[in-house]
């Protein structure tokens, strides 16, 4: 698996640690080895850009992902990309101002997850990603089943 990051933003960001939660997610996931992601630490204009042309929402946010590949869908000659998750720091900053670090974590770990496919529309589906989040971020030591996804959680009902 090949895990780039591309920071162009400036918050001071421990770009080495998500990539190594990056690498944690998708071999627990079991993706393919060949398949190449991209984390992308953008600034609140740009994930604000990306978030209207994508989504039509107005104001940044914390991550977006966008897939590219499915596991298994290309074939053993062309280059499969998983995709690109697209994280803001100063979003993430304002929202665990205590633990920011722990928040780009779980920013990563839900951006993959929908990548693979999983979402929150519903609330069996909420229940089922934010569960595996838990377990993916128990199993790095983030000790994110100490604090629960009630921020998400209410910032997903709130959209």
């Amino acid at each position: 698996m090949t895990v780039s990051v591309t920071d162009e933003q400036s918050h001071l960001v421990a770009t080495r640690r998500l990539q190594a939660v990056a690498e944690h997610v998708l071999a627990a996931e079991n993706v393919p080895s060949d398949m190449q992601l991209t984390l992308l630490l953008i600034d609140e204009a740009a994930i604000a850009e990306l978030n209207r042309a994508h989504l039509g929402g107005d104001d940044p946010t914390d991550v977006l992902a966008f897939p590219i590949d499915a596991p298994g869908e290309v074939g053993a000659d062309v280059p499969a990309m998983l995709g690109d998750v697209a994280l803001c720091p100063a979003v993430a900053q304002r929202q665990a101002p205590h633990d920011p670090t722990g928040e780009l974590e779980m920013l990563v770990v839900h951006g993959i997850l929908h990548l693979l496919g999983h979402d929150h529309a519903e609330p069996d589906e909420r229940r089922v990603m934010f569960a595996r989040t838990d377990e993916l971020l128990a199993e790095l030591g983030a000790g994110r089943a100490a604090r629960p996804f009630s921020r998400a959680e209410v910032r997903e009902e709130g959209s």
